[in-house]
């Protein structure tokens, strides 16, 4: 092999993103040089953008980034923005491979009557608004009314219901945006109605956050008991199962259980229901529902309506029934899975491109699952490498992209960039016993992170 070090861009700057970018510096044959692109000028993905702001304790996977940045070799460009700052392509011409780590970036679609009107929202950009997201600060989120619908049963759902119950004390420690925390605060909402089609036994919520909210200061669980009784699937899968859904289920039999507090706030869980439609005229006014039962169709548990119906007065609903993956262009991709078209990691139809995280696999997992994900796939970069399979003679090696960036007056936030933003948020949140208060806007955030930098 020749005695230059390979060279990689990495697509995304999120969990994946940087686990395959440790992956590739840490190879000896070859030795690789790995420049991150990200859209936005910030790196992190979800650690920053998508993970509850009270889970500071999550966030704290960013250090063992922060020391893949240091690796010599590692560049970040954030700002630029693949299929219109740069083209794949180009990044072809420039890289000896491109890895795409670019996630799930919108919501899937409930596809029923009512879906789009005003105070129906996907959950993704609520949680997106809350936690700074500079594409979606100009929502507004009217949070007046009594009761509010999310409709799903994972962690996003748990983190939407829990963000709208916090108190201000609770809220006041974290990085939540400002204008989230005044919303918040002075919201109306007394009812937070969280809907799962199948029944508590197969609900996607993990044990940890289930049990936080039976932890809130302003609001408590309510679970009705008759939505806890088995059918003898689900009792097998239940007696089956030594972690995840006992555990669950223990969690929900105590909170049935539980006297009302009379808190101010009030969680209802239920269960084997789906929403047929969302009611209104010019906005949200109800949730038409229907009763679910559980039936067994090769080997599955599945849930079928029952034809019982009803409907729930709601000014707020909150769809969160998972994230989906965006094409990019001239890349190709699988509009059914939302997904990059991949054989554990190399791309299907594309040379020397290749795919990690959740728009290789789908959005599954937690955080920690991209580190097995992205091995895998850096060990095929590797392997193709050592194979002479990512040649590029006809490239002239003296290339760059940081060349073809000015060339286009195009800019964008490195690494000491981002860093500049780093310290600005955790100066102001210092005074104020936060972790940071985020700059949001995409002005503020390029005039910090731009400012070292002169063209």
């Amino acid at each position: 092999m020749s005695d230059l070090p390979l060279r990689v861009a990495v697509v995304g700057s999120g969990p994946a993103g940087f686990y395959a970018a440790d992956a590739l510096l840490k190879s000896e044959d070859p030795r690789v040089e790995v420049d991150v692109i990200d859209r936005l000028p910030t790196p992190w993905g979800l650690v920053r953008l998508g993970v509850a702001p009270d889970h500071e304790n999550i966030k704290a996977v960013s250090r063992a980034f922060e020391k893949t940045a240091a690796k010599p070799g590692f560049r970040f460009f954030g700002n630029v923005e693949v299929g219109s700052t740069v083209a794949h392509e180009e990044l072809l011409q420039l890289y000896d491979a491109v890895v795409y780590t670019v996630g799930a970036q919108t919501d899937r679609r409930l596809g029923i009557p009512g879906e789009d009107l005003p105070g129906s929202w996907a959950a993704t950009a609520f949680v997106a608004w809350y936690n700074g997201h500079p594409d979606f600060q100009h929502l507004e989120f009217d949070l007046s009314h009594e009761r509010v619908v999310v409709i799903g049963n994972g962690n996003v759902a748990i983190d939407c219901a829990r963000m709208l119950a916090l108190t201000p004390e609770e809220l006041a420690p974290t990085d939540t945006t400002h204008e989230a925390i005044d919303a918040i605060n002075a919201a109306g909402v007394r009812e937070i109605l969280m809907l799962g089609r199948r029944g508590p036994v197969q609900a996607a919520f993990t044990p940890p956050e289930l049990k936080e909210l039976g932890e809130l200061a302003g609001a408590e669980p309510v679970v009705d008991p008759r939505d806890l009784e088995l059918d003898p699937a689900s009792r097998r899968d239940l007696e089956a199962d030594r972690d995840r859904a006992r555990r669950n289920y223990e969690l929900l039999e105590e909170y049935a259980a539980r006297e009302a507090e009379g808190k101010p706030r009030r969680i209802v869980l239920r269960f084997l229901v789906s929403p047929v439609a969302i009611l209104g005229e010019d906005k949200v006014e109800g949730v038409e529902i229907v009763r679910n039962e559980l039936v067994e169709e090769d080997g599955r548990i599945v849930a079928r309506p029952t034809g019982e119906t009803e409907v729930i007065p709601a000014g707020l609903v909150l769809r969160s029934v998972g994230y989906k993956g965006v094409a990019l262009p001239d890349v190709p991709f699988d509009e059914r899975s939302g997904t990059i078209p991949n054989d554990r990691g190399r791309v299907e139809g594309a040379e020397r491109t290749y795919a990690a995280g959740w728009i290789k696999r789908g959005p599954s997992g937690v955080i920690g699952t991209n580190k097995k994900d992205a091995a895998e796939t850096v060990e095929l970069l590797l392997e193709d490498a050592r194979g002479g399979k990512l040649n590029r003679a006809s490239v002239d090696s003296t290339q760059s992209l940081e060349a073809l960036l000015d060339e286009r007056d195009a800019y964008y936030v490195e690494y000491e960039g981002w860093q500049a933003i780093d310290a600005a948020e955790r100066s102001m949140g210092e005074p104020l016993g936060r972790p940071r208060v985020k700059l949001h806007m995409w002005e503020k955030l390029l005039e910090t992170g731009l400012k070292k930098i002169t063209r």
